[in-house]
């Protein structure tokens, strides 16, 4: 059950983040000048390859973050487990 609920919120903040994408002028200086020329020739493909190419750069790092975070906290549990089993805690309360 717990697996279930970790894979649904990190599909949901998958499909958010696909879900909310906004147009971004993520160009620096040099793309937007290679951008403009093209423009000036009638190319168009040039501007939206270069945007997605940007987009797609900066998404990177997130999404590994995101999938060492995940990895921390399932060795962060799986340790936890262990260590709860060899100091006697049996899981039950103490009334």
């Amino acid at each position: 059950m717990k697996k279930a609920k970790i894979y649904l919120f990190f599909a949901w903040l998958i499909l958010l983040g696909f879900g909310t994408s906004m147009d971004a002028e993520a160009q620096c200086a040099m793309c937007r000048a290679t951008v403009e020329n093209n423009l000036s020739d009638g190319s168009t493909s040039v501007g939206a390859g270069l945007n997605r190419g940007i987009l797609y750069l900066v998404s990177f790092p997130y999404l590994v973050f995101m999938v060492l975070a995940y990895l921390w906290y399932r060795n962060s549990k799986a340790n936890q487990v262990q260590r709860m089993s060899a100091s006697g805690f049996s899981g039950q309360k103490i009334r």
